[in-house]
């Protein structure tokens, strides 16, 4: 059972309700509410109501069109092509496309029992309401998510901050970690799977607003990708000096202070007085130290880019 998902088992139930209920109520091509059960179990709550009213709208639309052209011109292989010719451009300007392929196919039992009759348009519509009806009250049940994002920010956030005290170690030791690779690689692939975690979750719900995770994430890739930004300037760094030594320390400072809550003001602030000092420090003696003290900035103003993200995220919430 382990192999067996919990969307595999969902799915199996609303298909296996829709054709017993079918059945109960006495409709023709049964089958065909199953099939439609199928295809209407979609993974978040949000997708499957906007995917059953699609469907639902498209099989009106089809009926009625499908109707009127076999009135027209009889029931016939090319009078199923006309159907097409019409329903599906029309299904893509009413923005209800996702039904095009099951309203078809209710659509062909009109064909094959050659008849319009308002009994078998009846069921025609009674199988898309019990398929995508039943797939609907299944799916309003979603195991939650949150634990799991929950891990996966305690994961991005350790990830992050042992890339910045690495980080430190080499500005002092002019070293980069061996782990280096496998840290930034980890987090990248973590990050992508906990982006589409948020949101899912978020499209679970209707009416609350859940999109704390979605910001979240989206803030620390942002900040991800600033931190590849600063590993490249260790290909340039050579020399260390007191410089080197001030950045160090502040980045370790920066490491050791992230977490969730933080909202970097204080750092930001610090990293401003830094700044200051650098100012009243002697200029570089020769070109070398020039060019590894312009390379060190460079990382400090990424540093600081680094810390505006997650500055303006916590400002918005504490807004809110």
């Amino acid at each position: 059972m382990k192999f067996i998902g919990y969307r595999t088992i969902k799915t199996a139930i609303a298909a296996t309700l829709a054709m017993i209920i079918a059945e109960m109520l006495g409709l023709k091509y049964t089958v065909a509410a199953g099939v439609i059960a199928i295809l209407s179990t979609q993974s978040t709550r949000r997708q499957s109501v906007e995917i059953a009213v699609q469907r639902i709208c498209s099989s009106l639309v089809a009926l009625t069109i499908a109707t009127i052209i076999f009135y027209l011109f009889g029931f016939s292989p090319i009078s199923f092509g006309l159907y097409l010719l019409i329903f599906i451009p029309t299904a893509a300007r009413l923005k209800v496309s996702e039904g095009i392929v099951v309203s078809s196919v209710l659509v062909t039992h009109l064909l094959v029992e050659n008849t319009i009759e308002v009994t078998w348009l009846i069921n025609e519509i009674l199988l898309m309401l019990v398929g995508a009806g039943v797939a609907l009250i299944l799916n309003l049940y979603m195991p939650s998510v949150e634990g799991k994002i929950k891990e996966d920010q305690k994961y991005i956030d350790d990830t992050i901050r042992k890339i910045l005290l690495n980080m430190s170690d080499a500005l002092k030791n002019n070293f980069v970690s061996i782990k280096e690779e496998e840290l930034f690689q980890g987090l990248e692939k973590r990050l992508e799977e906990a982006r589409k975690r948020a949101y899912r979750n978020l499209n679970n719900y209707f009416f609350v607003e859940t999109n704390y995770y979605v910001e979240y994430m989206e803030m620390r890739v942002q900040q991800f990708h600033v931190l590849k930004r600063m590993r490249a300037h260790f290909q340039r760094f050579f020399m260390t000096y007191e410089h080197s030594i001030m950045v160090s320390e502040f980045t370790q400072e920066v490491g050791e202070s992230l977490h969730e809550e933080n909202t970097a003001k204080e750092l930001l602030d610090n990293l401003q007085l830094l700044r200051e000092s650098f100012k009243t420090m002697e200029l570089p003696k020769d070109r070398e130290e020039f060019e590894n003290r312009a390379m060190l900035f460079q990382f400090l103003n990424d540093l600081e880019d680094f810390l505006i993200i997650k500055y303006d995220f916590k400002k918005r919430y504490i807004k809110k």
